[in-house]
């Protein structure tokens, strides 16, 4: 491994003391399974409760109440000390390993991490130092993180699919030292970019396969690095003792980048009091307890896996579960039966979707008996499950349907135990919400931010709409400006962020008020706040009236057969679109129907396809027709995309989140057609492969006109 020069000698000696004994602890630990069930339970707060500690938190000199660690405890590290003499034999982690469960005690976590701790020490990690760490979600990049705050480090999570360029950034801005990582992959990307990253030395591994002839001067393995640490505990653990008790509320808990959407990701530090308050806050909102079950899927450089698999998890003492893979994900979730669950949209409209088609494909019996029952779902299922009165009658018969169809679906798709379920980041089809909730699934929406340690608002038991994000979360205040865009403060609000001083005084005034970039209002009664789009989104047709490209978007990803749409139309006189489709969905219906494809691009010009899509698009505009406000955003012209939007093409952020501005330069052609009355225009089109090589895919794209409903057009009026 070319540039990673020698350790020096006390960390080659260290790292042979290992005794034989240790060796054998270690295989017998591999070998062994333990598996312990999921338990349900748990019971709800009332909205009252959150109204009242909202304003007792943020009141005055209660305000102060914040600054003060909660019941004592200031720090992630704190709470795992607490948690292993609590909570010493109840499960803290589980990991899939080769079919397996394997699984760790508090206490036994406490003692990984304190030996991977003293390793870092032993490596020559300093207080301030940032580490980042790049992995899918396993126990041992969780172990990372909380080791690298309680030898007074800063941890800095990537995501692990991001390219090399993506992570140079990254670990440029930050100044990463050091990097743990997970297999061969990450290794070659960061030894890729290392001569531009002057200030990075060593690098852990956690994964040995095909890294055994790469030069290990500088490069460690993860059990390596905790044999070192106790090999050498007696040298550093009062150096380590020293370096927790200095952490307090004010220490830097995580470093968290942006996805990017507009620009350069942006570092997002956050304090323990913000992840701590924040996940107390939460955690009581929803009752969440040390009897609780999440499942760890989602990638860990997003701020809401920080907060459910840390900041929650140790705060409450809950079981953090890892799948095996990405490709073992459904299958673990059955077996795990979370309590406390978290998904985006995308993931329930994919499960969905997988739903209905293997409802089409079953015999005439199952497909009657499922949509009857679904039907009645539908009427009673919600209120039956917010408590309100339904007939006895409707409850016996959806007491029968919970038998024969909701409970084995929710068991097939994992839900069976939820307790508490809940999905954010983008809008969720009224339809898919309904699905969800009418099967007895406590399915809610939240509203939050990087910057907020998650929490804006969220929704009580028993105020679930599909409509609105809910109320100020627990210790949140909430503000809409004269051009509404939506501001917050909370004990969850982010310190700075690093490196950015003008950045960060234009989104955080000195009162504390955090300027979201959301476009939104308060229902008046109800309270509830309604989101309507990215308030550098909302922009103004030719004529003067509101452009919300978004809120067009969401009602066109409602429909399985899409999956994605970008919608055009500022400062111009009619709206376009382009679509990308769902090619599982669509595939099964081309299947269903007999008709072949060889690729995405040839299923998504297909005649058929292309006027499936324009019953959805007009459907979409009758529905836009009735509103008012948005009537004249009616997509007039649109087409179906070559290629599914990518981010590693640039046009999507890791996090899913289109890039209007980036799609618009780079599909500049494309637009200009659907603007200048073509009826078809051939492109070609730079692509990335997975492994970093460069090509481009060329296409002739049909342009299809859609049906718009006419509304009255009031007088032009001057854009301002």
């Amino acid at each position: 491994m070319t540039g990673f020069r020698s350790a020096g000698q006390s960390v080659k000696r260290r790292g042979y003391a290992v005794t034989i004994r240790k060796v054998c602890e270690n295989i017998r630990k591999k070998l062994t399974a333990r598996f312990c069930p999921a338990p349900l339970g748990g019971t709800r707060i009332a909205l009252l409760k959150g109204a009242w500690f909202a304003r007792r938190t943020m009141g005055g000199e209660n305000l102060v109440q914040s600054s003060q660690a909660a019941e004592g405890l200031a720090s992630i590290p704190a709470l795992l000390q607490r948690n292993a003499t609590q909570f010493a034999s109840k499960m803290a982690y589980r990991e899939k390993e080769y079919g397996i469960w394997q699984c760790w005690t508090w206490a036994e976590t406490e003692k990984e991490i304190e030996a991977l701790a003293l390793g870092f020490i032993n490596l020559g990690i300093k207080e301030g130092d940032f580490v980042a760490v790049i992995g899918r979600n396993r126990p041992h990049f969780y172990w990372s993180m909380v080791a690298a705050q309680s030898v007074g480090a800063i941890p800095v999570p990537l995501y692990q699919d991001a390219a090399a360029e993506e992570m140079a950034y990254v670990m440029d801005h930050c100044g990463a030292r050091f990097a743990i990582v997970e297999d061969q992959e990450q290794v070659d990307k960061l030894i890729e970019i290392q001569d531009d990253l002057h200030q990075f030395e060593h690098m852990i591994y956690v994964d040995p396969r095909g890294l055994r002839k790469y030069d290990h001067h500088k490069l460690h393995t993860f059990t390596g690095i905790q044999e070192q640490g106790r090999a050498a505990y007696w040298e550093f653990i009062e150096d380590l003792k020293a370096r927790r008790e200095k952490l307090t509320y004010d220490s830097i808990c995580v470093m968290l980048y942006t996805s990017g959407t507009t620009g350069k990701p942006k570092g997002v530090v956050l304090s323990n009091r913000n992840i701590i308050e924040a996940s107390k806050s939460s955690a009581e909102f929803d009752n969440l307890n040390k009897d609780d079950e999440v499942l760890a899927y989602l990638p860990m450089a997003w701020v809401g896996d920080f907060i459910f698999s840390i900041g929650q998890a140790y705060w409450t003492g809950f079981c953090v579960n890892c799948p095996e893979s990405a490709d073992t994900m459904q299958t673990d979730l059955r077996e795990i039966g979370p309590t406390y669950y978290f998904a985006p949209p995308r993931v329930f409209e994919t499960q969905l979707t997988n739903v209905m088609i293997r409802m089409e494909d079953a015999g005439r019996f199952k497909k009657w008996l499922f949509d009857h029952f679904m039907a009645h779902a539908r009427k009673v299922g919600p209120a039956i499950l917010d408590g309100k009165p339904v007939g006895g009658w409707d409850r016996f018969k959806y007491a029968l349907g919970n038998m024969f169809v909701y409970g084995p679906l929710k068991d097939t798709l994992g839900f069976g135990n939820v307790r508490v379920g809940y999905t954010a980041g983008e809008a969720i089809g009224p339809e898919i919400f309904e699905f969800y909730r009418s099967l007895g699934i406590n399915l809610k929406q939240l509203y939050g931010q990087t910057e907020a340690s998650v929490f804006i608002t969220v929704q009580p038991d028993g105020e679930v709409r599909n409509d609105t994000v809910g109320v100020p979360a627990p210790g949140v205040e909430i503000r809409i400006d004269e051009s509404g865009e939506v501001f917050y403060r909370s004990a969850g609000t982010f310190e700075y962020y690093y490196k950015n001083e003008e950045s960060t005084k234009k989104t955080k005034d000195p009162e504390g008020w955090v300027a979201t970039g959301d476009a939104g209002f308060f229902e008046e009664g109800t309270g509830h706040l309604r989101i309507i789009d990215r308030a550098k989104d909302v922009g103004k047709m030719a004529d003067g009236r509101m452009f919300a490209p978004k809120y067009v978007e969401n009602k066109l990803k409602f429909f399985p057969n899409i999956l994605e749409a970008v919608v055009f139309g500022n400062q111009r006189e009619q709206c376009t679109a382009f679509i990308n489709i769902d090619l599982t969905a669509v595939g099964n219906w081309a299947e269903r129907n007999n008709i072949g494809y060889a690729s995405y691009q040839e299923l998504a010009g297909h005649p058929r396809v292309l006027e499936t899509i324009k019953e959805h698009v007009e459907e979409v505009n009758r529905s836009l027709a009735e509103d008012p406000m948005l009537a004249h955003c009616q997509v007039h012209r649109f087409l179906v995309l070559h290629k599914e939007l990518d981010a590693d093409d640039g046009e999507m952020t890791r996090t899913r989140k289109v890039r209007r501005g980036v799609i618009a330069e780079k599909f500049e052609d494309l637009l200009g057609a659907l603007y200048d009355g073509s009826g078809e225009i051939y492109t070609t089109t730079e692509v990335t492969y997975e492994d970093g090589r460069k090509g481009s895919i060329s296409a002739t794209l049909q342009i299809v006109d859609a049906k718009v409903v006419p509304v009255e057009a009031p007088g032009k009026v001057a854009a301002e």
